[in-house]
């Protein structure tokens, strides 16, 4: 029911997220994140966006103390943690237009990893197999390729060219950065358990 649930939103939430970001310019060209800043309108799309997920990772974040308890549950908090603070950071300080790029790409193979549990639940292993391969690609695809060369790039240097630096901009970029850290470690695991199943000729 969990991986149902979590599967459920994943696709709805990244559904959104790719037909709201495909109408808009910073979408095509990074630079539009910047652009006017901090004077670029909220629209509805946009706040309905950030309500969503800020509502889904603080009912991850109560939910993770009534789940079963995993071995992943202290850097799992921590993630929870870091992902509230830079959705509510990102939306107060008006850097929504690249925190949508943030999420839209976060949210990218979430569905896979939970439809690959699914499948393991359902013992259906070479399905398991065949979605947690998809899964590891576009997981290590988007989090160690496109976030840091597309995104972090706009957030790094794009901002610091148009607007420059400030307080909160340091703030931001050392969330991401965390982030991507993050992403780093669980990219080394999605990998050695890879290793682990190929080697065990399973």
């Amino acid at each position: 029911c969990e991986s149902m649930w979590r599967f459920s939103f994943s696709l709805y939430v990244f559904t959104y997220g790719v037909r709201f970001l495909k109408k808009t310019p910073w979408l095509w060209n990074t630079r539009h994140c910047w652009y006017n800043y901090p004077y670029q309108p909220l629209t509805t799309d946009l706040h309905y966006y950030y309500i969503l997920e800020l509502s889904f990772y603080w009912s991850l974040m109560f939910s993770q103390f009534t789940d079963i308890k995993r071995k992943d549950f202290g850097i799992m908090f921590l993630h929870h943690l870091v992902a509230i603070f830079l959705i509510s950071f990102s939306y107060v300080n008006n850097m929504a237009r690249v925190g949508t790029l943030v999420l839209c790409l976060h949210d990218s193979a979430d569905a896979l990893l939970e439809a690959a549990k699914m499948a393991n639940y359902a013992k259906f292993q070479k399905i398991c197999d065949l979605l947690f391969v998809m899964f590891a690609m576009v997981f290590i695809t988007t989090r160690l390729g496109v976030f840091p060369l597309w995104v972090l790039n706009t957030t790094l240097f794009e901002s610091w060219e148009i607007v420059g630096p400030y307080p909160s901009w340091w703030v931001f970029n050392l969330l991401l950065l965390l982030i991507q850290g993050l992403n780093c470690f669980w990219s080394y695991l999605i990998v050695k358990i890879a290793c682990k199943a190929i080697s065990k000729g399973k």
